[in-house]
């Protein structure tokens, strides 16, 4: 059995967010979206989304490590904490550029939604 692909929608992938985000199956409210919203915005909100999910990251790895007392390689010294906190911002920083726990893509998405629905109304 043949089938055309001429009324398949085209699923739009980005760097490191899919169409296919929805249950495992594609988005096609988002890839009209996405068609509607500039790759200019569509990588702003990227951005966002990335550095809105690196933000929680290092909220919830500050709180990991907050009991935290003389270990690591400064011990017991006024610069552990300032050490722990940048140490906390840049393993949320890789923690997000490498995928995250998944909450860029839904803000992504959300972004995203807002943008074409504003853009269809104005």
């Amino acid at each position: 059995m043949q089938t055309s692909a001429t009324n398949t929608p085209r699923l739009v992938t980005t760097s490191a967010f899919s169409v296919e985000s929805r249950n495992g199956r594609p988005d096609f409210e988002l890839a009209a979206a996405l068609q509607k919203v500039s790759p200019q915005q569509q990588a702003k909100a990227q951005k966002t989304a990335t550095d809105f999910e690196a933000m929680f990251l290092n909220n919830m790895f500050a709180q990991m490590t907050s009991g935290l007392k003389g270990e690591g390689p400064f011990g017991d010294t006024p610069g552990t904490g300032v050490w722990r906190s940048m140490l906390t911002e840049e393993y949320s920083k890789n923690f997000a550029q490498a995928g995250g726990v998944g909450i860029a893509s839904d803000v992504y998405r959300t972004l995203i939604l807002q943008q074409a629905k504003t853009i269809r109304t104005a």
